[in-house]
C-alpha cells in the first residue's frame, strides 16, 4: 500500500473530523485540501463519504446517553416524541433540496475557487449576525416549537452550496431565530444525525460501483481519524460556545479564503476549476 496515500487519509481524516461540527464547512475544506493533495480521483469520492460516516457515528457517541432516551421514549415519552417530529421537520427541506439539486450542485460547485467565495460570504454573514442584538427565548432544544426547527431546517438548506457549512448555517439560522447558542449547537449535531445519513446512504447508492476491497486500508485510515478527531471537535466546541461568540470563526473563515483566491490570481497554485 502507497504510504503516501495512507498519510493523504489520515490528513484528510483529521479534517473531516475537526471541521464536520465546526462553521467552517467541511466539504469545502475536504475539497480544497484534497486539490492541495492531488487526491480528487475516483476512489476519493468514496473515501469522503467514509470518513463524513465516522464523523456521524462520533457525534453519535458522544450523545449516546440522549439518543437512547430518545429511543426508549419514543413511544410513551411526549418531550421525546417532539423532539424527534422538530428533528424530521428540519430535515425535511434539506431532503428535499437535495433529491433535487444533489448532482447539478456536485458538477458545477464543488471547486476550490467556488469555495473560497461561499467561505468568504458566509465568514460575512456571521459577522452581521454576531453584530446583532441576542435575546435568546429558547435555552434548550426541548423548547423548540415545529416553526422554529423548520426555519433552521431551510438554513440548513442553504449549505448545499459547497463551502457555506451546514452547522455554520444550523447554528446560526438557529441564533437569528431565537435559540441559546449551546441550543442552537445542539440541535445542529442532533439535526447532523439524520441529514448527513441521508446523504451518506445516497451517495454509497450512487457510487457503489467505485468500492474496492482493495482500498480498505486507506478507507481504514480515513476513517479512524475522522472519528477520534470529531469527537474531539465536539467536546471542545460545546464548552466553547457557552462563553465565546463564533467571530473567530468568521475571520477564519474570511482570511482562509482570501488565500485560496489569492494563491489562484498570482498563480502560485494552479487550483481545478
Amino acid at each position: 500500500m502507497d504510504t503516501n496515500l495512507l498519510l493523504t487519509a489520515l490528513i484528510l481524516g483529521i479534517v473531516e473530523g475537526l471541521t464536520e461540527f465546526l462553521p467552517v464547512s467541511s466539504t469545502g475544506h475536504l475539497i480544497i485540501v484534497g486539490s492541495l493533495l492531488g487526491y480528487t480521483d475516483e476512489q476519493s469520492k468514496v473515501f469522503k463519504i467514509v470518513i463524513q460516516l465516522a464523523a456521524i457515528l462520533a457525534v453519535c457517541w458522544d450523545y449516546r446517553e440522549r439518543l437512547a432516551r430518545v429511543a426508549g421514549g419514543l413511544r410513551t415519552d411526549p418531550v421525546q416524541q417532539r423532539f424527534v417530529g422538530h428533528l424530521l421537520v428540519a430535515f425535511l427541506p434539506a431532503a428535499v433540496l437535495g433529491v433535487l439539486f444533489h448532482g447539478t450542485i456536485k458538477a458545477y460547485l464543488f471547486n476550490p475557487l467556488t469555495v473560497a467565495g461561499a467561505l468568504i460570504v458566509g465568514g460575512l454573514v456571521i459577522l452581521y449576525i454576531e453584530k446583532r442584538a441576542y435575546h435568546p427565548r429558547v435555552q434548550s432544544v426541548d423548547e423548540m416549537d415545529w416553526k422554529t426547527a423548520l426555519k433552521v431546517g431551510f438554513a440548513q438548506a442553504a449549505a448545499m452550496f459547497p463551502g457555506v457549512s451546514r452547522s455554520g448555517a444550523t447554528i446560526m439560522g438557529g441564533l437569528v431565530f431565537g435559540l441559546s447558542r449551546k441550543a442552537a449547537t445542539e440541535f445542529s449535531f442532533f439535526l447532523a444525525i439524520p441529514t448527513m445519513l441521508a446523504a451518506t446512504v445516497y451517495d454509497l447508492y450512487k457510487n457503489w460501483a467505485l468500492l474496492d476491497i482493495g482500498d480498505l486500508p486507506v478507507f481504514a485510515v480515513g476513517f479512524v481519524a475522522s472519528f477520534v478527531a470529531a469527537m474531539f471537535a465536539v467536546r471542545a466546541f460545546i464548552g466553547f460556545v457557552s462563553n465565546h461568540t463564533f467571530v473567530g470563526f468568521a475571520w477564519y473563515r474570511i482570511v482562509f479564503g482570501l488565500i485560496v483566491l489569492g494563491t489562484a490570481y498570482t498563480g502560485l497554485i494552479d487550483w481545478p476549476a
